[in-house]
């Protein structure tokens, strides 16, 4: 769980999330302001803080160091936030552990109409649609959705994709999975409701903008490396 001023939300999160379905959770907070550090240490969680604000993507390589260092075989990211049913977590392991693929994200849009009576801003759905439609196309995939904070990863996949030289913003989800289709790595997607409410983590108009320019420059990086343009070590192998 990558928190940030998540107090308000964390414990109906985590009501949700079917008791014996995971080994153990983890929350990395991000400097948040509010009692999340507090109240994630009376739950029973493994707590870690840092000590200055790391980005979205600088929590999430905190959170899957940790995961890989207590052995765990897959990892699941979701937000503390509410914005995700943790209802759907042992279906995305039962899926990975039974070898189905290799990455799988948690799918908001089964429809517009659902996707808007949830709470979507419209642009935010507009953005998400044309954006993923372009990823898939440009990556050979068929996914639902790109743009989704719930994920399920195995140990093989944070073993060999190198993201660490990711972003530490929130490109780092784009990063990530234009890493996984560069290793060959499968992907997936299960259903999940939409919910956007005030609780909700998100990222404003402008930033959104950025996140969109910086996830088409992903789709050229990856095209540049493989013409042999340009070399990313974000797609090289590990050494």
């Amino acid at each position: 769980m990558p928190a940030y001023n998540a107090e308000s939300t964390l414990e109906y999160t985590l009501s949700e999330l079917p008791e014996g379905s995971v080994d153990e959770v983890i929350l990395v907070d991000d400097c948040s302001s509010d009692g999340t550090v507090a109240l994630a240490r009376r739950l029973g969680l493994t707590v870690v803080e840092h000590d200055e604000n790391l980005g979205y993507g600088g929590n999430q390589k905190s959170c899957y160091r940790l995961a890989l260092e207590r052995g765990a075989d897959v990892v699941v990211m979701l937000h503390p936030d509410l914005q995700y049913d943790a209802k759907v977590v042992p279906v995305m392991i039962d899926l990975l552990l039974n070898d189905h693929c290799d990455v799988l994200l948690g799918n908001r849009i089964r429809s517009r109409h659902e996707a808007l009576e949830g709470g979507m801003p419209v642009y935010k759905y507009l953005a998400n649609r044309a954006l993923t439609m372009v990823e898939n196309v440009w990556l050979g995939q068929n996914l639902g959705e790109f743009h989704s904070g719930l994920r399920a990863y195995t140990r093989e996949v944070l073993e060999t994709l190198p993201w660490e030289l990711n972003s530490d913003d929130f490109v780092f989800d784009t990063q990530f999975l234009v890493q996984a289709v560069q290793f060959g790595f499968r992907m997936g997607d299960v259903p999940v409701p939409v919910r956007y409410m005030k609780e909700a983590s998100s990222i404003n108009f402008m930033r959104s903008c950025t996140y969109g320019t910086l996830t088409l420059w992903t789709l050229l990086e990856r095209t540049l490396h493989q013409t042999h343009l340009m070399q990313s070590p974000r797609y090289t192998p590990k050494a």
